[in-house]
């Protein structure tokens, strides 16, 4: 049941980051629940720990910076050029 909705996942996601088209996970792809699972769900075995609607697909460090708040692993944007951006003074 669960390679089932990990597959389900991984292929809705298209193995990208956060599901994020342009952030294909080349390395291992981790399957992350954004809700957090509560002791009480595991012992009875609720349907939502492999709901693929409460699942997303993130790498390695993207899943570190969500549990351990370290933000200088995420990927970021560059910033959007603006005239004038380039003049030295």
């Amino acid at each position: 049941m669960w390679k089932h909705a990990r597959d389900l996942v991984i292929t809705r996601d298209e193995g990208c980051d956060l599901g994020i088209q342009d952030r294909v996970i080349y390395d291992k792809i981790l399957i992350h629940h954004m809700n957090p699972i509560t002791l009480d769900e595991l012992e009875h075995g609720s349907p939502d720990i492999i709901d693929p609607e409460y699942l997303i697909c993130v790498s390695h460090n993207t899943h570190n910076a969500i549990h351990y708040g370290d933000e200088s692993l995420l990927v970021t944007l560059p910033k959007e050029r603006r005239p004038g951006d380039t003049r030295l003074w």
